[in-house]
Order: C-alpha cells, then structure tokens, then sequence
C-alpha cells in the first residue's frame, strides 16, 4: 500500500464539514464531475450515479440545482459522492452538524446500509455524543492526545456506579463542601455539581439532609459517554480545563 498511494487514494471517499457542492450546478452534474475525478465515463458512471442517488433518495431530485435543495439534502448528495467510487473507507468530518433530527437519522441510515451491504469502514469525527452512541468503537483524543479506546459500553462500564447532577445556586462552593465534609469527589461540569459513586439512589437523602435547601434539583443516572469523556479529560466536551497543553502526535 505505502508503495502505491494512488491505490490507497482509490480505497478512501471523503465527506467534509462544510459542503462541497457547486451549487450554481445541479445535482447530477455535481455527481458526473465526482465521477470523472475517479475515473468513470458513459453509461458506467451514468448507473453509478442513478444508483447512488437512488440510495439516498435523491433521484427524483437529479435535475435540481444544488441551491435550490435544503441542507439536509445537501448532505444526502456530499454522501452520494464520497461513495461514487465504492471506497473501502470513508472518512466524515462532523457529517451531521446544522441537520435537523430527521435529517440526522436518514443520514445514519445511509451509513449503516453502506456498512451492511458495502462492508464499508467509516471513520466519523464528531463532538456530538449522539452520533458517538452509533459506532461500533470510539477513540477519545484531548489535546492532541488518545485518552480511551473502546466500545460506547466498555467505556460506559470504566466509569461505574450512577452519576448524580445538582443544580445549585452556588455549585464551586458546594462542589467544595461535599468533597470536605462528606468526602466525595465531586466536580462542577457545565454549572453543576456531578457525583459518581455506586448505588447513587442511596446517596440522595445524604445531600439533602447535609445541605437543606442549596439544592435546587438533583437527577440520578447511569454514566454516559459525556461522564466516560469527563473522565479520561478532566473537562466537559468544548472546555479546555487547567491541565497544561500536552499536545502531541497521536500514537
């Protein structure tokens, strides 16, 4: 492979961020110039384009112009063409940031039957804990770094015990107060005061009754990807934290 670059290029589609449609030209005319980046001519490409199209339910839409359709549909059509040559891989950059939730689950639609039927590979990149719960393995990276590797359940289970959220009005000072008087580890994430510990039902009545009246609402539940995140990073997603910048290459 290292030997023939172009062969690999050959193997990979990409779909970026930002669309990368022409959208001053219609749909299939944005598909007929993917495929002449990769090689495809006549009637081939023409059934390659019918069929991709048609998987994303686009067909009907083939003469449109791209400024015409909504992002949604845009997004639909970048997939088209970074699957226009059958890759083995396909790489997505954030592929469902701005859809609605409609647009959002078509779009893993898509993906999914590429897998089953195609034996495509996609590597997604995403801040979105929501698409992170549909892959089959996740790779956390915090500051340049890989932090954890696993399956969403596997990295669930790290975590262990329940996860308790309070809302306060004051949640530094209060965040302070549980871990020196009742000795547990507890962090402000977001502008409220997170507890992991096992059996988190049995722990409830004990703030209560520890700080009358500073909790405003307390919530109890089994670790979630952003507590797995929090875990290995010290921070929630999107906050840089106080650990110095260890950035580096990936191993």
């Amino acid at each position: 492979m290292i030997a023939d670059p172009q062969a690999v290029r050959r193997q990979i589609g990409v779909v970026f961020q930002s669309p990368s449609l022409d959208v001053k030209l219609s749909v299939r005319e944005n598909m007929v110039h993917q495929g002449h980046l990769h090689g495809l001519h006549g009637t081939a490409l023409g059934a390659r384009i019918d069929e991709m199209l048609g998987r994303v339910q686009m067909l009907s839409r083939a003469d449109d112009l791209v400024e015409t359709l909504s992002g949604g549909m845009r997004r639909r059509i970048d997939l088209a063409k970074g699957l226009m040559h059958q890759p083995d891989l396909v790489l997505l950059d954030e592929p469902t940031t701005g859809l609605d939730p409609g647009a959002r689950l078509d779009l893993w639609n898509y993906i999914v039957e590429a897998r089953d039927r195609d034996g495509l590979s996609a590597l997604i990149t995403t801040h979105l804990m929501d698409d992170a719960e549909k892959c089959d393995r996740l790779l956390i990276i915090d500051r340049g770094r890989v932090v954890a590797i696993g399956t969403p359940d596997s990295l669930r289970e790290e975590v262990g015990g329940d996860v308790l959220v309070a809302q306060t009005r004051d949640p530094q000072k209060l965040a302070g107060e549980i871990r020196q008087t009742l000795g547990e580890q507890a962090e402000v994430v977001d502008g409220m005061v997170r507890i992991r510990r096992p059996r988190g039902h049995e722990f409830v009545p004990v703030l209560f009754e520890a700080f009358p009246g500073r909790i405003d609402a307390l919530s109890v539940g089994r670790p979630t990807l952003e507590d797995v995140f929090i875990q290995h990073t010290g921070h929630a997603l999107g906050e840089e934290g106080d650990a110095p910048d260890t950035r580096g290459p990936i191993p």
